[in-house]
């Protein structure tokens, strides 16, 4: 989200029902699924505690798309692995690490949308998010590659294999360095 307003209340009552307080209405899923597409910056609240619960109902989101069927951005591998950090010490690198990846694979996109409008004018069957959703996957599945030694794929870590504190420092500066040449391609593009 990139909003810099006061984001809207959306109040989550037993029932499970969601009320936007800013229309003063009910919504559903698909409009808080349609507010994020918008770059509406919403937070949700649980009506009785008062408990910020944005984080489970944007998961519920994805659920119900990656349900409907058609397009599914979430692999199953990739589903197993994610699965695998919860719990673990390096299960703290993985957000940061996704976030990163994702705002470049925006910024890519969005370049890789104008350099294709303008060079074929829109009179070209291609389809250049679907190369760039393969290269997404590659990069995700290298970074998971690197925890290679501590990780045991979908299970957990290697038996026996327990990082020490310098391990997982030396990790978080190869991503940090990964970051950081990612920024520098994408300077280089610009």
């Amino acid at each position: 989200m990139t909003s810099t307003a006061t984001p809207i209340t959306i109040k989550k009552y037993a029932n499970r029902r969601l009320y936007n307080t800013a229309t003063s209405s009910y919504v559903t899923l698909d409009h808080l699924c349609q507010m994020v597409k918008d770059n509406a910056d919403f937070v949700v609240y649980d009506a009785k505690t008062g408990e910020d619960i944005t984080r489970s109902v944007l998961t519920q989101i994805i659920v119900e798309e990656e349900g409907k069927g058609g397009q599914n951005l979430l692999p199953i591998p990739f589903l197993r692995q994610l699965i695998g950090f919860y719990g673990d010490s390096l299960g703290g690198l993985v957000p940061r690490y996704l976030e990163y990846s994702m705002q470049a694979f925006q910024r890519n996109e969005q370049q890789m949308r104008q350099y294709m409008e303008s060079a074929l004018g829109g009179l070209f069957p291609f389809n250049p998010i679907e190369e760039m959703n393969k290269q997404n996957a590659a990069l995700f599945e290298s970074a998971f590659k690197m925890f290679a030694p501590f990780y045991n794929g979908p299970g957990g870590l290697a038996d026996g294999v327990h990082p020490s504190e310098a391990a997982v420092t030396e990790l978080q500066g190869r991503l940090n360095a990964m970051q950081q040449q990612l920024d520098e391609l994408t300077k280089l593009k610009k």
